[in-house]
């Protein structure tokens, strides 16, 4: 196939690994892909916009884009034992470590449109009296140092922190994927791939084949990559990458299926019914190149 797609993903090791078979033509018959590597709240917001042909985006920002993406049914990260964690710093005291400490305090998140952010509101509306105070968008790498100086309260981090942050020797106060696992019995749905729905159906089928083949590959072939990978996670450590490989790619990444979708289903439908996000239609998470 000739033609050529537009893709923008995450530099985290997971995407990288990802994808790196397919946007080095190392699948034959796959669409070319020309990648831009950025972070979820930039590939959040060229979602909104419109142009590019490929993204990774939250799922937090799938209802506000599906009218023009489409869902890919593999790719993304779902997961269990993966979801993002609140921390703070240790203090002492009987209630040190209570989720009603974060009552009108300030938190740093890592993006205002992520599924991580939505989690946090949907456990802090139940577990947190009365609210929490102001919230602060930081990148992602700077949450932790902010939260370890005194300059917000907490901080919601995500990825690789869930390895590193007892370097920074800050508390884990709620870890929001157990807390999901425990409330529905299901993975957490984090980052999503979506396609251009007027791609067409052919090209569609096209790139959800070869985003299949891509994860086979780097499965089969994990030496390959790793170039790739070690060049885009410069700050992790050979074993945080090794960890961040082995948690957010899944049996979800190569393939949704039912109990995939039934998550993203109800993260959506139960932010919707919060009034966090806009419901989605019926039949609007379906794969039009099925």
């Amino acid at each position: 196939m000739d033609q050529r797609l537009t893709f923008a993903h995450s530099p985290c090791p997971n995407d990288t690994f990802t994808f790196h078979a397919w946007s080095h033509g190392l699948l034959p018959g796959a669409p070319a892909l020309e990648v831009t590597l950025a972070d979820i709240d930039v590939t959040n917001g060229l979602a909104e916009r419109g142009g590019t042909d490929l993204l990774k985006i939250s799922y937090a920002a799938l209802p506000h884009v599906l009218d023009r993406y489409a869902l890919l049914p593999c790719g993304g990260a779902l997961g269990r034992g993966c979801g993002p964690l609140v921390l703070t710093r240790p203090e002492d005291g009987p209630d040190a470590f209570a989720p009603a400490r974060l009552a009108g305090r300030t938190v740093a998140v890592p993006g205002d449109r992520s599924t991580a952010y939505l989690l946090f509101r949907l456990w802090a509306a139940r577990a947190v009296p009365g609210g929490v105070g102001e919230v602060v968008v930081l990148p992602f790498a700077e949450i932790m140092p902010a939260v370890r100086d005194g300059r917000v309260d907490a901080g919601l981090v995500i990825h690789e922190a869930r390895f590193t942050y007892p370097r920074y020797g800050l508390h884990r106060l709620v870890d929001l994927g157990a807390a999901w696992e425990a409330d529905t019995g299901r993975p957490i749905p984090l980052g999503a791939i979506v396609a251009r729905r007027d791609l067409g159906a052919q090209t569609l089928r096209a790139a959800h084949r070869a985003a299949a083949a891509s994860v086979r590959f780097a499965w089969r072939r994990p030496a390959a990559s790793a170039a790739y990978v070690r060049a885009h996670a410069q700050e992790m450590a050979p074993e945080v990458v090794e960890q961040h490989i082995g948690l957010y790619v899944n049996g979800y990444t190569a393939e949704l299926g039912e109990d995939g979708y039934g998550a993203v289903r109800e993260l959506l439908g139960r932010a919707a019914a919060e009034g966090l996000l806009p419901p989605v239609a019926p039949g609007a998470l379906d794969f039009p190149g099925a």
